[in-house]
């Protein structure tokens, strides 16, 4: 039983290490992290809390934060952006983007689902002029183990009942009757880089395209407004980002919106820089 006293200095941690409101939400925590402290050997949460905040590597907070707050994921998820990144977006960039350097983040990425979606639809709207474009993707998570799993692009069939039965012959290797694997020619257009989205955004290059989907449901309205900020001094001139339909953006953004759940930067002279670090 997660009692309140070791709520409170759970909620009180991740508020102010990650951003995460679980405000009224013991009952959640406590269900979500039930089996995983049992699994890890500890007979009650106080002590697990402790040798979760005595851990200096983060890999065990970094573990219950994903635990929390990981949700069924799956291929083609919010498909309006989908059809957003191939009717607007990569058609815009094909003109604009003179050095043929496209850069997208997809900021909480989980276990990969999104950005692997997103090599797809790459591949599949250049065809063979793919050849003269850097389309690396980044793709940053809070949890080791999220980026772990997405890193070994092994998906349950289920996860993959959005796309086209084309893509999954096309995209897939089938490794049993219910698990597939992303094939290589995908896996190797994204990079996973542990990332927590409350710390300064030190990449070199701004971003054509940022995806943070269904991540800020978690932030209160300080902390998202502040984020949003961040993720708008790191968008190129006429970039986007794209956020959770179910989620609100805050209301002094810099961004102009396009679409719901879609919004755009102001639009001016493009700027140049260095690989991601």
């Amino acid at each position: 039983m997660l009692r309140e006293s070791d709520y409170m200095r759970l909620m009180t941690f991740v508020r102010s290490k990650y951003g995460i409101n679980l405000e009224n939400k013991q009952q959640l925590i406590e269900n979500r992290l039930s089996n995983y402290v049992s699994e890890r050997g500890f007979s009650d949460f106080t002590t697990f809390l402790d040798a979760v905040f005595n851990d200096k590597s983060g890999f065990e907070i970094a573990n219950v934060i994903n635990l929390l707050t990981t949700n069924h994921t799956y291929f083609m998820r919010e498909q309006e952006h989908f059809r957003h990144l191939t009717d607007s977006f990569l058609p815009l960039a094909e003109k604009t983007v003179r050095d043929h350097d496209l850069r997208i983040w997809s900021a909480g990425c989980s276990y990969g689902n999104e950005p692997y979606n997103l090599a797809m639809c790459i591949d599949d709207y250049f065809g063979l002029r793919k050849r003269n474009w850097d389309c690396k993707i980044l793709a940053t998570d809070i949890s080791i183990n999220a980026l772990m799993t997405a890193k070994e692009a092994v998906y349950k069939k289920e996860a993959l009942a959005g796309l086209s039965q084309q893509w999954i012959d096309k995209y897939f290797v089938k490794l049993s009757d219910n698990m597939y694997q992303v094939c290589d020619k995908i896996r190797n257009e994204v990079v996973f880089r542990y990332h927590n989205l409350m710390e300064p955004i030190t990449f070199k290059k701004k971003f054509d395209l940022i995806l943070c989907r269904n991540v800020m449901i978690y932030f209160d309205p300080p902390t998202k407004e502040a984020l949003c900020e961040r993720f708008y001094n790191a968008t190129e001139e006429n970039g986007f980002l794209y956020i959770g339909h179910t989620e609100v953006m805050p209301a002094k953004t810099r961004y102009r919106k396009q679409c719901p759940a879609v919004y755009q930067k102001t639009a001016s002279e493009r700027t140049g820089g260095d690989e991601h670090e």
